[in-house]
């Protein structure tokens, strides 16, 4: 009897850390995923060394937005030597055409306000383009994808759009260290829900990094 409920005991523990293990491993592939940020190109929005939560399962309902924070698989022109994972931030979808103009970014003709740039002494951080390509024109199924710190971030400047499909989700909170928590800020950029393609650019003069509210857009549970 005894070694009866000795093996009925091992059963059940067996059971539940095998539940446990499958529930951890459905949660992690279709809900949300930890991640470890190891590169310095989203400073400082986010840090070297920081944990953020990667929602996995609006994106399978929602497309992705610009100002959305993505963690993706790199392309393989990607200036890598390893697949880490990368977390850029999304600056172009589908239909748009995306130019870099004296240091400054523009979408569909339209100077695009980046107040999450990485910054110093308040002034915004220019974007430079390292090659003789200034202007990307997004097909359908990609993203453009830059990170909020211009001068340290290896994105489609380099390696062009990237798959839709290569993306693992959308990183919208920071949760470690503690004094870190928050849920990622996103931007809407309403300055784009007007203009139509191709219209006429807005005279290029860089803003400076305004520590305003931004608009946030939070997944949806």
């Amino acid at each position: 009897m005894t070694n009866r409920r000795a093996l009925g005991c091992l059963l059940e523990i067996v059971e539940t850390v095998a539940l446990t293990l499958i529930l951890f491993w459905v949660i992690q592939s279709f809900v949300a995923q930890p991640f470890q940020v190891r590169q310095f190109s989203m400073q400082d929005t986010i840090e070297d060394g920081q944990f953020v939560l990667v929602d996995r399962l609006t994106p399978r309902f929602d497309t992705y937005h610009r100002g959305d924070i993505i963690v993706f698989t790199p392309p393989d022109n990607a200036e890598t030597l390893h697949t880490e994972p990368f977390i850029k931030r999304v600056i172009g979808v589908a239909g748009d055409t995306i130019e870099i103009r004296d240091g400054e970014v523009l979408v569909n003709g339209t100077l695009l306000d980046e107040p999450y740039l990485f910054s110093v002494d308040g002034t915004a951080q220019p974007t430079e383009v390292d090659s003789d390509e200034s202007t990307w024109t997004i097909g359908p199924g990609q993203l453009f994808v830059m990170g909020d710190h211009r001068g340290r971030s290896s994105d489609s400047r380099a390696f062009g759009p990237i798959d839709v499909s290569s993306v693992i989700g959308r990183a919208w909170l920071r949760y470690w260290p503690l004094d870190a928590f928050q849920v990622l800020p996103t931007d809407s950029h309403p300055e784009l829900s007007s203009p139509l393609p191709g219209a006429s650019a807005v005279p290029s003069t860089r803003p400076s990094a305004k520590p305003v509210p931004k608009p946030t857009r939070t997944p949806k549970p």
